[in-house]
């Protein structure tokens, strides 16, 4: 998957990841199973009491209902959390890829770590570089590798060098806490899907399809669906100012993680998913019941491809 295709299906897929939704799920369901504790044996109820406990982080005023605004505050606490945990661990996996510790990181070094990780013998494969031999990769493996490599050559800052120094080796993991990236991959969206050469995009050319996705009236339905759902995303959360085009500086707001407004309209977009009594807040009762939304395999499985990627 290239940056540009990766970044268009990160807008088009929503903001939050998998992972929050599910401890979100936790926290909510605790107070579910501790209103239940006249008939649930103890052993079940210790983990339902944790969740009770944590609970209180997100509804802050313990009414048992989540607000989009007390939400929204969760989910910024929850991504500014996720920025310190990526620092820490760019920093460990910058030590294991520099074993030399002269503070830079080259792109054999990170292959080499890389395809080690893959099963590959360490020395064969640093060997194999060294004297520029054919590394004898099956075709999805280097297909992950060009990848990275496209993605090394966006945080490697001006001048070039294809080294990168610590901060630059974070913004390579994570693009998504980087500014820099944040605005090259805006610049790619917006290049992948601006038909017309203005450097902004319309309700049209946001919700295109690639030629040949529909197959079938099955597909159709599917790809109506989809449709729908960006008309309103473009139309609700990315167009602030209702001028029916996106511009450059809208688009980088949305994708910002720690931007406010997007905080807030995710949260009341998972609110909307579950809340039955459209009373605009998420009730225990209503995270059980759609709990696939927040714990499904397919949701977990999006999240971790994602991780992956960044």
């Amino acid at each position: 998957m290239h940056t540009a295709t990766h970044a268009r299906e990160c807008v088009q897929s929503g903001q939050l990841p998998a992972h929050l939704h599910l401890q979100l799920f936790l926290c909510l369901a605790g107070c579910v199973c501790a209103s239940r504790h006249d008939c649930a044996p103890v052993s079940e109820l210790q983990p339902c009491y944790q969740g009770l406990l944590v609970s209180s982080r997100v509804d802050l005023n313990t009414d048992r209902r989540i607000s989009a605004k007390e939400m929204q505050r969760w989910i910024m606490e929850k991504t500014a959390e996720h920025f310190q945990e990526a620092i820490a661990e760019s920093k460990a996996h910058f030590r294991a890829v520099d074993p030399d510790g002269d503070g830079h990181v080259s792109w054999d070094e990170y292959k080499v770590k890389f395809l080690a990780s893959k099963g590959h013998d360490e020395r064969e494969v640093a060997d194999k570089i060294k004297n520029k031999w054919d590394l004898n990769i099956d075709e999805e493996t280097q297909e992950v590798l060009e990848n990275l490599k496209d993605r090394w050559y966006q945080a490697d800052n001006p001048p070039p060098d294809l080294l990168l120094t610590e901060s630059e080796f974070l913004s390579f993991l994570h693009p998504e806490h980087s500014r820099g990236m944040l605005q090259f991959m805006v610049k790619e969206i917006i290049r992948d899907l601006d038909q017309d050469g203005d450097k902004k995009l319309s309700l049209s050319e946001f919700i295109s399809l690639p030629v040949g996705t529909v197959e079938n009236q099955q597909g159709q339905d599917v790809d109506d669906g989809w449709v729908r759902d960006r008309k309103r995303e473009f139309e609700e959360l990315i167009d602030a100012n209702r001028d029916g085009i996106v511009t450059a500086a809208e688009l980088e707001d949305y994708m910002d993680p720690m931007n406010e407004f997007s905080a807030l309209n995710e949260a009341k977009q998972m609110i909307a998913v579950a809340d039955e009594n459209q009373n605009h807040c998420l009730e225990p009762e209503e995270v059980l019941k759609y709990s696939e939304f927040f714990t499904g395999s397919k949701l977990v499985d999006y999240a971790r491809s994602v991780h992956e990627e960044f």
